[in-house]
């Protein structure tokens, strides 16, 4: 029985949505990675479509985490600010390239008090966004301690980093110009995609969230050839060491002594 809710329309993701700033992205390829688009289309993703890919949302309190959250998934922008308690998530449900995908997001509270509760939530996470008021430099200077603390619960190897500077609107192009200069280089370093939104009028959300899911589900299945391929390689070293490997199979000239680094080559 299927419990996941149906993919809605405005959320069916047929091409690669495109990266904000190229000086801060995860990568600037046009389309998805040829690999995942192959094996999309001969239905060879896996486990992908039954997963449910844990996204988490950290940064100081009152940056606009949950508006952003609230502003993709609902529509919606509550100007009455109310200070998460624990943690709260939403379910998002996509179709990319024809493969159904499922985002958790994770809301820890940004308070202090809640930080040692929030921290276990952090664990498992397949993409952290570090959220920053973008008229508020301490709040990027934060940003830093708010990654480490993520990190402790993840391999930093796994994870996909978006830095995101929230209530644009507020901002004046003057002010914007000299806070994206630093927020750009803080991205660099932390090797994070950088992006720039508003909650208020829904500038950039609906596009960051699709980049997201998109970069998320290439990992994702990335990661799951990576997984099969690794069986196949066994498969041909258990064959080869009972025997059938190499007096079994037969090349050309007699016994293939070669069958190890024949199946290699073809991997390559």
């Amino acid at each position: 029985m299927n419990i996941l809710a149906p993919v809605r329309r405005d959320r069916v993701l047929a091409e690669l949505p495109q990266c904000l700033r190229k000086e801060a992205a995860l990568h600037v390829r046009k389309d998805f990675h040829p690999r995942v688009t192959c094996a999309c289309q001969e239905h060879r993703t896996g486990t992908v479509g039954f997963k449910i890919s844990k996204v988490i949302v950290v940064g100081d309190l009152s940056v606009g985490k949950t508006c952003l959250i609230n502003r993709f998934c609902k529509d919606t922008f509550d100007k009455n600010y109310k200070a998460t308690i624990g943690v709260d998530f939403e379910m998002e449900r996509f179709e990319v390239l024809g493969v159904p995908f499922s985002l958790q997001l994770w809301d820890p509270a940004g308070q202090e008090r809640f930080k040692c509760i929030a921290s276990t939530y952090y664990r498992g996470a397949q993409a952290i966004i570090i959220v920053f008021n973008l008229n508020d430099v301490a709040s990027l200077e934060h940003t830093r301690q708010w990654l480490a603390d993520a990190l402790k619960e993840n391999d930093p190897a796994s994870v996909l980093l978006f830095l995101v500077g929230s209530k644009k609107d507020l901002s004046t192009p003057a002010q914007y110009a000299l806070m994206e200069k630093d927020a750009l280089k803080v991205a660099q370093e932390i090797k994070a995609e950088y992006w720039a939104v508003s909650s208020l009028t829904g500038e950039n959300v609906r596009e960051f969230f699709f980049r997201v899911a998109a970069l998320t589900f290439e990992a994702n299945v990335l990661a799951e050839l990576e997984k099969s391929g690794a069986r196949r390689i066994g498969d041909v070293v258990r064959e080869c060491l009972s025997g059938r490997g190499w007096q079994g199979a037969r090349g050309p000239s007699g016994p293939c002594c070669t069958s190890v680094p024949c199946f290699f080559r073809h991997q390559q």
